[in-house]
C-alpha cells in the first residue's frame, strides 16, 4: 500500500495546478484532499500500472477537474429539467445515489487508494466489510450540483425518485434515508433499493425495471442521472446524464 509520507513527497515536487472547479463545486471531492499530486501521462505498452493509475485518478479528483466535470453534466441536466417540466404531465427525475447524489470520496480515498494515514485513516472503516460500515455511518455528503438539481426539480413540480444499487435491508434502508435527509435531500417521491435475491451479474434489469414501474404510475421520466452506464441503460427516460466516476465500475 502506498503510504501517506510517499504521497507527500511526490506532491512536494509537483508543479502548481490551478483548480478547475467552479465555486458551486468547492465542497466536492477536491475538498477531501490535502494536496494535488502531479499529473502522469500513461504510456500504454503493457497492462496499466495500478499505482500510476491511482495517482492519475487522484490528480483528477484533487485538482478540481472531477468536480468541474460533474458540475457541467448536472448543469445541463438541470437546464433540461427546468425547461421540460411544464411540458409533460407528472414529470419525474430519477437519481442514482452513490457518486451521483452522495459522495463517498473520503472512504474511497482511505480504503481503495490508501493515501490517508494516522488518525484520519483510523476514523474511516476499511477492508472487506468497510463499505457496509461506511454506508451504515450515514456520513456521505451531498454532491452539491446534484442537490441543486434536486431542489430545482422539486420547485418545478417534478417528482424525484432515487433508484440505488444498495441492497434492500432494513439497516441499509434506514441508513440511506438518514444520510439523504442529513445531506439535504428532502421531499423525494420514492426510494428503490436492490432486492437481496437479485443476483444477476448486472444491475441494468433491476434499474430499468424500477424506472418501468415509475412510468407505469403515469410519470414521464424526463431525466435519469447516474455515474455508471448501467444506471442509464434500459430506457424509460427521455434523457440520460452520466456524471464521471473513475473510482469503480458496476456492470
Amino acid at each position: 500500500m502506498i503510504r501517506h509520507r510517499m504521497l507527500a513527497a511526490a506532491c512536494a515536487a509537483a508543479l502548481f495546478v490551478p483548480s478547475l472547479a467552479p465555486d458551486t463545486a468547492a465542497a466536492g471531492a477536491a475538498a477531501a484532499c490535502e494536496s494535488v499530486p502531479p499529473f502522469n501521462t500513461l504510456v500504454i505498452t503493457q497492462p496499466l500500472n495500478l499505482g500510476e493509475l491511482k495517482q492519475q485518478i487522484l490528480h483528477y479528483a484533487c485538482s478540481g477537474a472531477y468536480d468541474a466535470e460533474v458540475a457541467n453534466v448536472l448543469s445541463e441536466a438541470q437546464a433540461y429539467v427546468e425547461q421540460r417540466a411544464s411540458q409533460v404531465t407528472k414529470p419525474a427525475l430519477v437519481l442514482d445515489i452513490d457518486e451521483t447524489s452522495l459522495s463517498n470520496f473520503p472512504w474511497i480515498l482511505a480504503d481503495d487508494f490508501g493515501f490517508i494515514d494516522g488518525g484520519s485513516c483510523d476514523a474511516l472503516p476499511k477492508g472487506p466489510c468497510g463499505w457496509r460500515a461506511w454506508e451504515g455511518s450515514a456520513r456521505a455528503e451531498a454532491i452539491a450540483p446534484t442537490l441543486a438539481l434536486f431542489n430545482a426539480a422539486k420547485a418545478k413540480g417534478v417528482a424525484v425518485f432515487f433508484v440505488s444499487g444498495r441492497r434492500d435491508t432494513d439497516e441499509h434502508r434506514q441508513a440511506t434515508i438518514k444520510n439523504l435527509t442529513a445531506a439535504g435531500y428532502e421531499g423525494w417521491a420514492g426510494l428503490s433499493l436492490r432486492p437481496l435475491n437479485d443476483l444477476k451479474p448486472s444491475v441494468v434489469p433491476y434499474k430499468s425495471g424500477e424506472r418501468a414501474k415509475i412510468a407505469a404510475q403515469g410519470y414521464t421520466i424526463i431525466a435519469n442521472v447516474g455515474d455508471q452506464q448501467s444506471d442509464l441503460a434500459g430506457g424509460y427516460a427521455e434523457r440520460a446524464y452520466k456524471v464521471p466516476d473513475p473510482f469503480y465500475f458496476i456492470p
